[in-house]
């Protein structure tokens, strides 16, 4: 049984690669409210009876049309690859045969998103889209044979940094897409140390040691333990620990706040 530490620095560094590499397009995140069928100069000029008909084919009903970005509240599929990013992450990659798509709800409030690892031959624009029905806020989009988690998908050497990289990465992907009042982990900043800003009051016993640390078992398991500091309100310290099993990157991940203000 061993512990190794990882620099704060480099972590720092990894989440910045990740939230780097996880961008929408503007045309997703901020969709005009308006569509274009709804700008009058994009509305063709009826000459004909037999034209007003065609004008109206072009209105089709929310649930015919293509579900494209959107402030109405109705999910759809972003054009984002977030699989790419698999290119630059060190000691981890995803299984042969599946990529990971991403579905986003916008209101003019806010917004959600839920990413989903599904095997290429179930990837199709026409398959993904059929998860699209009858979804509503409550009711979020599953596209068939995804897994539980796209973490599931997820493999790797092994190695110490493997394990606090999978621990990042999930945080990152479960905020992945979500905008508003329904942010939470994007408020937080890694720390080895308690900030001295602020009087903290504790709960509990005070950390000893508050430095990013794996510990690998003898027999493959693996353990993630590392401190954030929520730098809103409500503001916060939090110990995030991740039990990882024998194989697979796929966690018991926990976080206990520690300390408020």
């Amino acid at each position: 049984m061993s512990v190794k530490k990882i620099p704060l620095e480099a972590l720092q560094k990894i989440r910045q690669l990740i939230k780097d590499s996880l961008v929408l397009p503007d045309s997703e995140n901020h969709p005009e409210l308006r569509t274009t069928l709804e700008k009058d100069e994009d509305i063709p000029e009826p000459d004909s009876l037999d034209a007003l008909g065609d004008l109206f084919k072009f209105a089709s009903p929310p649930e015919e049309a293509i579900p494209a970005p959107n402030t109405e509240g109705r999910w759809f599929i972003s054009v984002t690859n977030p699989g790419a990013l698999f290119n630059k992450l060190p000691g981890l990659n995803l299984k042969p045969d599946f990529r990971l798509i991403t579905y986003l709800y916008r209101v003019p409030e806010g917004g959600m998103g839920i990413t989903y690892a599904v095997p290429e031959a179930l990837s199709t624009t026409a398959q993904l889209e059929e998860a699209l029905v009858g979804t509503s806020r409550d009711r979020v989009p599953r596209p068939e044979g995804a897994p539980p988690s796209l973490m599931d998908v997820v493999e790797g050497d092994r190695s110490y940094p493997s394990f606090m990289i999978a621990s990042l990465l999930y945080r990152e992907f479960q905020e992945f897409g979500t905008l508003g009042k329904q942010c939470n982990w994007i408020h937080h900043r890694l720390i080895s140390s308690i900030p001295t800003q602020v009087q903290w009051k504790w709960q509990g016993e005070l950390p000893k040691d508050l430095s990013p640390k794996v510990l690998i078992l003898p027999d493959g398991r693996a353990a993630v333990e590392f401190f954030s500091c929520r730098v809103t309100a409500p503001v916060s310290l939090v110990r995030h620990v991740d039990q990882y099993p024998i194989n697979g990157y796929h966690a018991k991940y926990t976080s206990q706040t520690v300390a408020t203000t």
